[in-house]
């Protein structure tokens, strides 16, 4: 199966830079490239891609606001293009939809791998990403639990104890295999406890989960990942 892929950037050197790399592998087609949001939603609504590259920052319509966009009229992922040393809107972009983020200095074959990761499925959040991106956004002075106390308890109500600790541990940033150790568990366990958060609570993936675990007060702002 091919992956279609539609990459957004309004640098040209940073756009077909990445489409030369993803053209060039046997199961990935760049279907598209263009040079602003609202080139890349509608390009997007015309060629049902399964992956668009988006970066947060563009012309016309920014990133954020076309993630938002597509995530609302598509099954289309989404991945943002970022560098965390200047982007102050990473957790905006996460509750838009996006399904992870790639530094825009990404090697080759991270690249190549984070297209067919979250082709399947699958949030690119990598432990090391993830920790960075809770600690210097998520966690930020910013973020605070966004429902009413009542509401909060009454979504992680619908969670066992030990699919409750697995969200806990997900909004820390861990793989599977850390919660595994931290459990006690197998992998295997730990991937089917993360099954049921995401379907019981109504998230698409990790990084829905690394949302909700905050919003719901599960774990405060300001709590460094991995505590």
């Amino acid at each position: 199966m091919t992956i279609r892929v539609v990459v957004a950037d309004d640098q040209e050197l940073v756009r077909s830079g990445f489409a030369m790399i993803l053209d060039a592998q046997e199961d990935i087609e760049v279907v598209a490239e263009v040079g602003d949001g609202a080139a890349a939603v509608e390009a997007v609504a015309r060629l049902a891609p399964d992956v668009v590259l988006l970066d947060i920052r563009m012309p016309v319509l920014d990133g954020i606001e076309a993630c938002r966009a597509i995530a609302a009229r598509s099954g289309c992922r989404t991945v943002m293009l970022t560098t965390f040393d200047s982007d102050a809107y990473v957790y905006e972009a996460l509750h838009a939809g996006a399904s992870g983020f790639l530094l825009k200095d990404v090697r080759r074959d991270d690249l190549v791998h984070a297209v067919r990761v979250v082709a399947a499925g699958e949030s690119l959040l990598a432990p090391s990403v993830a920790r960075r991106l809770i600690e210097e956004y998520t966690a930020a002075t910013a973020v605070r639990p966004s429902l009413p106390a009542a509401e909060r308890l009454e979504v992680l109500e619908v969670l066992t104890a030990r699919e409750r600790e697995t969200l806990l541990h997900l909004g820390r940033g861990l793989s599977n295999a850390e919660i595994a150790a931290a459990l006690v568990v197998s992998e295997h366990t730990v991937k089917s406890h993360v099954g049921n958060v995401l379907a019981k609570l109504g998230l698409r993936d990790r990084i829905q989960a690394v949302i909700c675990a905050y919003e719901t007060g599960l774990i405060a702002a300001g709590t460094p990942a991995g505590e």
